[in-house]
């Protein structure tokens, strides 16, 4: 759990390495950053809600303090630096004061979002068209142009790293998001970052680094939580209302895999250029959710919702 402070004879495989968290404020961003600490990573978590100032999402509840100190209480060092990644400016000093204070970067995690306040009224159910424009492109700024901008700052530190790790967090595998995902905007946001993976993985071999894109399935985060009007602790009561969400995962599911991902010697071989998910991602290295199961849901999604196989969300736990 985020909270978990049992760290007494952990290994830590990310001792003396650097990692940058774009977007950790909640959500999968949280979870990676506590998963990268809990390794031993120093980790610099960034994002817009502080415990002065809140983002246009509108959630007080979770702040980039809060994060970093969730870093430290699993035994890793957590850096709270306030950045809006849609500002140059502000990418730019967080990039300078990583390299200050040391001298290179080694895992750069892009899990820029803060969309989803825009999707309810303006895109899901709505043809592309009758998205009011102003938020359409909003999302694009939010999910694709934050990406771009972290990325282009930030690889030229990256790459002093003797083996660069850039980790596109997104919603949708590669396989997946071959279907349209609903409305033009959203189909864009969550296709960009597989893409950019593929791009930089290509760009990054030359330094024996690794670009992945990465995917939760169903993801139990802060806003679903209360989206259903539930906790972490009686989350399967949300079930009753939305029979699909018995096969959510916690937000440390995929964060235990890409820590697992950080920690893999050939991980160049085996992930670079590549999209991949949490359920993939466990099977490969073992990790299993917070509760000790491993859920597919796109697995789930893809067999039984869209293809019509028999099964329950259980069946994919």
């Amino acid at each position: 759990m985020e909270n978990d402070t049992t760290t007494q004879d952990a290994p830590r495989p990310l001792t003396n390495r650097v990692a940058l968290v774009a977007g950790a404020t909640r959500g999968a961003g949280r979870a990676l950053a506590v998963e990268l600490g809990r390794a031993g990573a120093t980790v610099y978590v960034t994002g817009r809600t502080t415990r002065d100032r809140v983002s246009e999402v509108g959630r007080a509840t979770e702040t980039i303090e809060e994060t970093a100190e969730l870093v430290g209480a699993v035994g890793g060092t957590g850096v709270a630096v306030p950045t809006d990644h849609l500002d140059e400016d502000q990418v730019r000093a967080l990039v300078e004061r990583i390299d200050r204070e040391q001298g290179r970067l080694d895992i750069l995690v892009n899990d820029l979002w803060g969309g989803e306040h825009l999707l309810g009224g303006s895109v899901f159910g709505k043809k592309s068209w009758e998205t009011p424009l102003t938020d359409g492109l909003r999302i694009l700024e939010l999910g694709v142009r934050s990406h771009v901008i972290t990325a282009a700052l930030a690889l030229p530190l990256l790459i002093r790293s003797d083996a660069p790790l850039l980790v596109e967090v997104t919603d949708g595998t590669a396989e997946f998001n071959r279907n349209y995902r609903d409305n033009l905007y959203y189909d864009l946001a969550k296709t960009a970052p597989i893409r950019i993976a593929y791009g930089l993985g290509a760009e990054l071999a030359a330094y024996g680094g690794t670009a992945v894109s990465v995917t939760p399935g169903f993801l139990r985060s802060e806003q679903m939580l209360a989206h259903f009007g539930v906790t972490e602790e009686n989350w399967r009561d949300a079930a009753a209302k939305e029979p699909d969400f018995a096969v959510a995962e916690s937000p440390h599911y995929l964060a235990r895999g890409v820590a697992a991902l950080a920690t893999d010697p050939e991980r160049a071989t085996r992930w670079n250029r590549k999209s991949t998910s949490s359920a993939e991602l466990a099977k490969v290295y073992g990790v299993r959710d917070v509760d000790g199961s491993r859920p597919d849901a796109w697995a789930y999604f893809a067999e039984v919702k869209f293809a019509g196989k028999p099964g329950t969300p259980d069946d994919y736990r």
